[in-house]
């Protein structure tokens, strides 16, 4: 545990719990997100390809799961933690140019 809070630059074993359910409650919820997401643009799984819909689907999760994520850290009290962990993350994906 106290690898992680020196990590993540967090003082409290509290905040490493909230981080976790923020984590477990994002997860969750940009499943049930993906579901409308993707009838609405027409792909379900009785009639598309699997070699199709299942790329879609996950990039639509993961796109879900970005754009969410800083908004349930901000619900818990974590929204600079989240924050700062989304900026890596979209740095790391090429994006750089783009937070600035």
């Amino acid at each position: 545990m106290d690898k992680l809070k020196e990590r993540w630059g967090i003082e409290s074993n509290f905040q490493v719990v909230i981080i976790f359910i923020v984590f477990a409650i994002n997860g969750s919820l940009s499943m049930y997100l993906t579901n409308p997401i993707t009838e609405l643009i027409g792909i379900s799984r009785e009639t598309t390809n699997p070699l199709v819909y299942w790329p879609i689907r996950i990039f639509v999760v993961f796109v879900v799961y970005q754009i969410t994520l800083v908004f349930v850290g901000a619900l818990f009290g974590q929204k600079k933690f989240f924050w700062n962990m989304e900026k890596k993350m979209l740095q790391r994906m090429g994006f750089k140019r783009f937070l600035k």
